[in-house]
């Protein structure tokens, strides 16, 4: 079950044609949970690190970061489950900006690559 989510992870991020290249890493713990991290290089140099620990029989994840960062590693966005902001409404989900933390719900990989590529149009 948990291969069948790391195959869904995999066509989300090949479907999406702003993608210079990316790199993988799995790491199957028993046949519902697992992790899954890597880095995308997006056209124009910009990159987008994540993680997930993930049952794949239950709807969230247990733990998540997806920093997004400019091509000299400066921070543009980050979203984690952290437990370290418990004074957002979301706790303890959220998002670093570049002036602060807000509330957010837990993204998707889907979401956060839909995210990128609007702001690259801008």
């Amino acid at each position: 079950m948990i291969e069948a989510y790391f195959d869904e992870i995999e066509a989300v991020i090949a479907a999406f044609p702003n993608i210079r290249t990316y790199t993988l890493k799995k790491k199957i713990y028993n046949t519902n949970q697992g992790y899954i991290g890597g880095t995308i290089i997006f056209t124009g140099g910009n990159q987008l690190d994540f993680i997930e620990v993930k049952r794949a029989d239950v709807s969230g994840k247990i733990k998540y970061r997806y920093q997004f960062m400019r091509e000299d590693r400066t921070l543009i966005f980050r979203y984690d489950n952290a437990p370290h902001h418990q004074e957002v409404d979301t706790f303890p989900r959220h998002k670093h900006m570049e002036d602060g933390v807000i509330a957010a719900p837990e993204p998707t990989l889907r979401g956060i690559l839909l995210e990128i590529a609007l702001r690259s149009r801008q």
